[in-house]
């Protein structure tokens, strides 16, 4: 698969997601796929879905910055615009096997409110 396939398959998982089209993102997913976020260590599709899986109401639009393909792997930079104001860039690193998406690691950055700095607070230990 080409570089420009790959990127072309992170564009559709992202209007997906904004359009809530999870047949659509459960089809890119690899049955052994694994999701890694600050809140979840390694989890399944199956837990993604029921952890992860929402409503993309809250948010007004993702605008892709960069996408880098190397090989089988694909790092990409966006900034999330909710509907109440705030934004945050994140990035997330993809694993591909095949056409299909076989891993996904989230690594958040920092949030505004209406162009300003959102101290966010680490989760407490329970």
């Amino acid at each position: 698969m080409s570089d420009r396939n790959k990127a072309e398959i992170i564009r559709v998982l992202f209007a997906a997601y904004m359009s809530s089209d999870r047949k659509t993102v459960e089809d890119m997913l690899a049955e052994d796929f694994r999701f890694t976020s600050p809140y979840d260590d390694a989890i399944d599709k199956a837990t993604y879905f029921e952890r992860c899986w929402r409503n993309a109401d809250w948010i007004e639009r993702h605008d892709l910055e960069r996408i880098f393909v190397e090989g089988d792997e694909v790092f990409v930079t966006y900034n999330c615009i909710t509907k109440g104001g705030q934004n945050f860039r994140n990035t997330e690193f993809f694993a591909f096997e095949a056409d299909r998406i076989k891993r996904i690691d989230v690594y958040f950055g920092a949030t505004y409110q209406d162009g300003v700095f959102v101290k966010q607070l680490p989760p407490t230990s329970s």
